[in-house]
């Protein structure tokens, strides 16, 4: 059947993907950075902040709840949030400033030194990120960008960039969750012991 080698593809892009990320020290390295980062934050009373578009907004949901949740081990809450949740925080600060501002505006008013930021956009080049990540720098709030390959606007822009080898949205998508679980799965660990 066609679909069934449509599936197939499909599957090996995915694998692909993230048999990339599995090869490539330097980005295990700064994976293995953002559970520092996370577990400093935590540690020092920080909290995290995630924010995305479309089905990266869903990724910043899914993360922020394994937080706040848990993952494996029974635990207090982790403070976390998903900043593209509240509809009529975001729809006030789009309407009496710009979209350009929703992320960066929640991180003015209850973000603090110290907290840390994780902008999730495929491309790069979400202008609502972008503006987060220069509210990020004002406030001291730390910043981690997920993106496709080669990062886009975002380069530079982040204490930590992991830029998925790959410019095809799903496939992005899929690397930053397993990325996303590899981060929260080790920081609850750190900060509460191996799963029993």
């Amino acid at each position: 059947m066609e679909s069934i080698k449509r599936i197939s593809e499909i599957m090996r892009d995915s694998i692909a993907a993230k048999e990339k990320v599995l090869n490539d020290g330097a980005m295990l390295e700064k994976i293995a950075l953002c559970v520092k980062m996370f577990v400093e934050c935590y540690r020092n009373g920080g909290r995290v902040f995630f924010a995305g578009n479309g089905g990266s907004a869903a990724d910043a949901q899914h993360l922020a709840g394994e937080l706040v949740s848990k993952f494996f081990i029974e635990r207090e809450g982790i403070p976390s949030e998903a900043l593209n949740c509240n509809t009529s925080i975001l729809t006030a600060i789009g309407n009496d400033y710009s979209y350009d501002r929703i992320f960066a505006r929640q991180l003015e008013a209850n973000g603090k030194k110290g907290d840390l930021f994780v902008g999730l956009s495929t491309s790069g080049n979400s202008k609502n990120i972008i503006a987060a990540l220069e509210s990020c720098r004002k406030i001291g709030i730390g910043s981690i960008g997920m993106t496709g390959g080669g990062g886009g606007n975002m380069a530079g822009m982040c204490d930590v960039l992991i830029d998925v080898p790959s410019k095809v949205t799903p496939r992005v998508q899929e690397t930053h969750i397993t990325i996303g679980h590899i981060v929260c799965e080790i920081t609850e660990a750190e900060l509460f012991g191996e799963k029993k």
